[in-house]
């Protein structure tokens, strides 16, 4: 006898544990088991918020003034840039970077932590069996409770800096919408590309910085510099923080290019990363 019928005789409940071939699991199960596993990808969430300190005043406010002083620090240093042009509209400037930082640092929030999540809960995932999706939603919740101080503080600049307020500003949430769908696809590709290559975490924020010097939270979205223009429209932030910042902070209705990239981007981003999540989550257990 070998040692495997060995083992197998003295325990029958013993699992070999092999990769999986990639492939999508039966959809409406799965998106079933979602939706009923709902109170726990929430409670997940809550229980990061808490390890976060997010929950008690100084950790909210913390969340507030770590991207309003980068927006001082960004103002000052386009207004040196710029040899003082910038004083020429000082608040609307100023509002602007404020209200692109802010969803900026939302999005990166759920991508960064979404990123992070699958391997983070190695031995959750060991233990129990759960659709996987429910770790980047669940860090995706997290980033949008985080966000929501901070448009408190954005509506006081609005004010404070005297920007136009129209019926138009009521559109802003179909961006943060849209933003949400790309962010939820971004950080699942993360979250299964770091499963096979864990020094994406160290990658992830240089990433991030330099897709923030590109992105319209600097610089105003038809105002891209001349540098970036052959490019701009195959950045998906182009379109998602151009309108988001048109209609919060200039209420303007954004142009028609805008609303098409988001939707487009929003779509295919939420699309492609589910797929590819599911596709290779079988896999986790084992990569683990």
């Amino acid at each position: 006898m070998n040692a495997t019928s060995v083992d197998e005789a003295f325990n029958p409940s013993v699992h070999v544990y092999e990769p999986h071939k990639a492939g999508l699991p039966p959809l409406r199960p799965y998106f079933k088991a979602l939706w009923e596993r709902r109170v726990f990808a929430a409670e997940m969430s809550r229980t990061g918020i808490r390890a976060a300190n997010t929950n008690t005043f100084f950790g909210q406010i913390w969340l507030v003034i770590n991207p309003l002083l980068l927006a001082g620090v960004y103002y000052l240093l386009t207004d040196i840039i710029a040899g003082g042009a910038a004083r020429q509209d000082s608040g609307a400037i100023f509002a602007h970077m404020c209200g692109g930082l802010f969803a900026f640092y939302y999005f990166q929030g759920a991508v960064t932590t979404g990123a992070g999540s699958v391997v983070g809960g190695g031995k959750l995932l060991m233990n129990m069996a759960f659709p996987r999706m429910l770790l980047p939603l669940s860090a995706l919740r997290t980033a949008f409770f985080r966000f929501l101080p901070t448009m408190g503080v954005y509506a006081a600049i609005h004010l404070l800096t005297r920007q136009p307020l129209h019926w138009v500003m009521l559109l802003a949430p179909v961006f943060l919408i849209l933003l949400t769908m790309f962010a939820a696809g971004m950080s699942m590709i993360f979250a299964a590309v770091q499963v096979y290559f864990r020094d994406t975490s160290s990658f992830l924020p240089y990433f991030m910085r330099i897709w923030l010097y590109l992105s319209p939270v600097l610089w105003f979205a038809e105002k891209a510099p001349a540098k970036f223009q052959d490019f701009i429209q195959y950045n998906p932030l182009y379109s998602l923080l151009g309108g988001w910042t048109d209609l919060l902070v200039r209420a303007k209705m954004p142009d028609a290019e805008l609303w098409i990239g988001g939707v487009a981007w929003a779509v295919a981003a939420l699309l492609v990363g589910s797929l590819f999540f599911m596709s290779r989550e079988r896999e986790f257990a084992v990569r683990l």
